[in-house]
């Protein structure tokens, strides 16, 4: 789910991908490699990356590093390439951000941000390998992106931001919304484990499974906040 405020603001990229452009995702199945494996990146899937282009530069890249979760690559390039495609702002906000690594890929994929920001309550200690293994790679990188080891409320936005997330647990991907709304930056979510209990279904529980409900009366809120919302599977 991404959403730009509706006034005033640079209008939508195309969203379409070209036909020369396969997604990474499926490259992958065709290829019989699970991209939804928790496993580890090592260096015995640098094979599965030979081609040259930036998603599989990015992986080999992740691949030496060996502490990444196989999912945890593809999903954050899905969610990077996507937001890119859609928002632009001058600094990238990767909040419940678990490794950083989005903020990396953004920075990748739009030159023009200023810098990132990537911030989670408990940082892995991986974080850090894999913030020197992308400068390693890409010397444009060093610098650029703070990780800061606290709660979501504590990350002071701008309007400018572009607010991005993955998987944050539950209700963790409204508070990263209720942070982007209040100063209507643009915001991209992949959101997870939405709970029965805590998570708000807007009445629509009846009709819709939970989680669908909870996603659609998401979608409504940002809305009524004026903003544009674009929803993918």
């Amino acid at each position: 789910m991404s959403a730009g405020p509706g006034a005033g603001t640079e209008s939508s990229v195309e969203s379409s991908v070209e036909s020369s452009v396969e997604s990474s995702v499926e490259v992958a199945r065709a290829r019989s490699y699970d991209p939804s494996s928790r496993a580890r990146l090592s260096p015995r899937d640098l094979p599965r990356f030979p081609d040259a282009t930036l998603f599989h530069a990015v992986a080999r890249v992740l691949c030496e590093a060996e502490c990444l979760p196989r999912k945890e690559l593809f999903e954050s390039w899905e969610v990077a390439r996507r937001a890119r495609r859609r928002l632009r702002g001058r600094r990238v906000v990767d909040l419940a951000c678990g490794h950083g690594l989005i903020a990396h890929l953004m920075l990748l994929l739009d030159p023009a941000l200023e810098g990132a920001v990537a911030a989670d309550k408990r940082l892995p200690q991986s974080a850090e390998k894999i913030a020197f293994a992308m400068g390693r790679a890409w010397p444009r990188l060093v610098g650029k992106v703070a990780l800061t080891e606290c709660a979501i409320k504590a990350v002071e936005l701008r309007p400018s931001d572009v607010v991005v997330s993955c998987h944050a647990c539950g209700r963790l991907t409204d508070q990263v919304l209720d942070a982007a709304i209040s100063v209507s930056a643009p915001v991209a979510v992949l959101p997870c484990c939405q709970a029965e209990a805590l998570g708000d279904a807007g009445g629509l529980d009846g009709w819709l499974d939970n989680a669908l409900a909870i996603d659609v009366t998401r979608a409504a809120r940002l809305r009524e906040h004026g903003y544009r919302v674009h929803t993918q599977t």
